[in-house]
């Protein structure tokens, strides 16, 4: 029997991303500091700007957090979140490996937490934050190379599983949505992975936000195609393959 084809989801959230390095917004390249963009403005103003132009929702990454935790840039997302205020939800990533931080973002005002690593290697972690804080506020991100889902930074070599065995243990524990990224596409405006976007949404075991690639509106159209449930654009957006505006109104046709 054919599977049928995953219908086109009724809400399509688009997520600006910003990321944050050094107290300053930036973008990297398939996760490597080497090579590193950053762009002007204040990141509390950068958040606003995009809130203006119709944004519900930011996803927010500390960097400089994600490569070691004493580091994390707490009061920089504080701003953020203050800043955005009751107009959008903001979503945090980067190095939330335990209970303590995941409840410090939260507390700080975070709709919803992203987590990584910790997810991938301890179900029983994530399980407890779906119990503890809902599974609405809480995410997982599976960044995926060659079909296995790595963490660890994205080192060559590191201990992964296959993303379709990953994606059925985080279903089991409770979450509800997944970010997946292509690693080789991150930062590169190459186009998003249909192939692989379109596996995991096929097994209907969450919300499936997809990142990683997009360069045009119609990059957009297609995951939404797909039955993604939202995509997180970085690059395009800094870069002005289009406006926020133009994305809106493209996913309106």
């Amino acid at each position: 029997m054919m599977q049928s084809k995953p219908a086109i989801q009724a809400r399509f959230d688009l997520l600006p991303a910003v990321d944050l390095h050094a107290g300053a917004v930036v973008r990297l390249v398939r996760g490597d500091f080497r090579e590193v963009t950053s762009y002007p403005g204040d990141p509390v103003a950068v958040a606003a700007e995009f809130v203006r132009s119709g944004a519900r929702w930011l996803h927010v990454v500390d960097l400089d957090g994600a490569r070691d935790p004493s580091r994390r840039q707490v009061e920089q997302l504080r701003a953020i979140v203050a800043g955005v205020g009751e107009s959008a939800r903001v979503e945090v990533a980067g190095g939330l490996r335990d209970d303590d931080s995941v409840a410090a973002m939260l507390d700080a005002g975070a709709a919803r937490v992203v987590v990584g690593t910790a997810a991938l290697e301890d179900a029983a972690f994530v399980r407890r934050l779906v119990a503890r804080h809902g599974r609405e506020r809480v995410a997982v991100a599976l960044d995926v190379r060659e079909r296995v889902a790595i963490g660890h930074g994205w080192v060559p070599g590191s201990a992964g599983v296959p993303v379709e065995e990953a994606v059925t243990a985080l279903a089991d524990a409770g979450v509800e949505t997944i970010e997946v990224t292509a690693i080789d596409r991150d930062g590169t405006m190459a186009g998003p992975d249909l192939a692989l976007l379109g596996r995991v949404v096929e097994m209907g075991r969450g919300a499936i936000i997809a990142s990683a690639g997009i360069a045009t509106t119609n990059d957009l159209r297609a995951v939404r195609a797909l039955g993604c449930a939202g995509a997180i654009v970085g690059r395009a957006l800094y870069e002005g393959r289009f406006t926020f505006e133009e994305a809106l109104r493209s996913l309106e046709a």
